[in-house]
């Protein structure tokens, strides 16, 4: 084991190998295997797991998940993740976590064995499009939070199926008709998370310009185009349930009109926040300088022109997953639209900029897949995803 191979790859830590000659054996053979997959990983694209195997520390970003495949997802999908471990099911504390990793060295600073655990890399090298596709339902786990419509039905097909033909909803759970509460039996929660891409921070900045990627932010079609009317230095009082990052009003009545819950936003020019606001009995408007109002659109196709535009002096600060020195601010936006990883950008046009920053495009995404805000065991529901992008359905 040379210097070169514990820079990259860090020191392998034998847990659990006591017990006799072949536990020994299995234990040196998962090394020798993680040496392989450690070396090969200066390759590229890795697209395997390693079983009981936890990469340690290097922590970016703690969630939840529901198999490895989609804690895989989520790290690709995230702009600096780079390798994940996954508490499966079956560990006996903290089942369902899903670790999202980085290093400078790209490589984690250790791996340990350790039973109940896999880990595997971010498939951002393979120049994979985003999957959005996660057929498998997951018995006596419960998909916590992010519910929006509940109904009675007989079985989880039909739950799924519902969930499946709502534009909005991104996952759900069905309780069983064993549950332990005998008035919540096969009770169907619907669910939504962001899945349009929203830059987490919008600020002033001198000499930048920022945009979004060409490619269609909803996959949906309507025959029915939005009718949308904005109110001008008018503010809706109150009722906010979330506040959100938007770069102009059109921008912001579009996560409005995305979101099940939001009837209604006020949007502030000052600052950018977008308020999305729940209330489907009563609208109190005000007069407010730098503000603008409007409406939810809903069941009609959404104008996106919003995305075809480039805003000056405006960057998307942060979700940075590469960069690359360009000539112009078109190119730098055809470069984000031809990665599939690439969701908006900002590029420096060159003033009053830091030399080493002019010219460069910085390439940006945040993760829009489903994403449970946690999973918990509970007996006798059941779990699953959305099957709209699946190819089967």
């Amino acid at each position: 084991m040379d210097d070169d191979w514990l820079k990259r790859c860090g020191p392998p830590v034998l847990i659990g190998c006591g017990g006799g000659v072949k536990k020994m054996e299995s234990c040196f053979l998962r090394v020798f295997l993680l040496l392989l997959v450690c070396l090969s990983s200066s390759q590229g694209c890795i697209q395997g797991f390693l079983q009981n195997v936890d990469f340690l520390g290097s922590d970016v970003v703690d969630t939840y998940s529901p198999s490895m495949e989609h804690c895989q997802e989520l790290c690709t999908q995230h702009p600096s993740c780079l390798f994940f471990t996954f508490n499966r099911p079956d560990k006996s504390s903290g089942r369902f976590r899903c670790y999202l990793k980085s290093s400078s060295s790209g490589h984690p600073q250790a791996q340990i064995l350790l039973m109940g655990v896999n880990s595997g890399y971010s498939l951002k090298p393979c120049n994979l499009e985003p999957r959005t596709c996660f057929p498998q339902v997951f018995e006596d786990a419960d998909f916590h939070g992010g519910d929006y419509k509940t109904f009675f039905t007989v079985n989880f097909e039909e739950c799924q199926r519902v969930c499946t033909l709502d534009p909005v909803c991104q996952f759900f759970t069905f309780i069983t008709g064993n549950f332990s509460s005998p008035e919540v039996r096969y009770k169907c929660h619907l669910k939504f998370s962001w899945y349009v891409p929203r830059p987490t921070a919008v600020v002033l900045k001198t000499g930048v310009v920022s945009g979004f990627s060409q490619k269609p932010q909803l996959t949906q079609y309507f025959a029915t185009v939005c009718r949308s009317h904005l109110f001008s230095n008018t503010d809706f009082r109150g009722n906010d349930f979330l506040e959100s990052e938007a770069v102009s009003p059109e921008h912001c009545q579009f996560l409005c009109s995305v979101h099940p819950q939001c009837t209604y936003f006020s949007f502030s020019s000052n600052d950018f926040r977008c308020l999305l606001k729940n209330n489907p009995n009563s609208m109190v408007a005000k007069t407010k300088s730098n503000f603008t109002s409007g409406i939810s659109s809903h069941l009609c196709q959404i104008d996106e022109s919003w995305a075809k535009l480039t805003y000056e002096d405006i960057e998307f600060h942060g979700s940075d997953f590469r960069s690359e020195v360009v000539t112009s601010v078109d190119i730098c936006q055809e470069k984000c639209t031809e990665d599939p990883n690439c969701q908006f950008y900002t590029y420096h046009n060159g003033s009053f900029i830091h030399p080493d920053q002019q010219h460069r495009c910085f390439m940006k995404r945040v993760i829009t897949m489903p994403m449970p805000s946690q999973v918990k065991k509970v007996d006798n529901v059941m779990s699953g995803f959305t099957l709209r992008n699946c190819r089967s359905v």
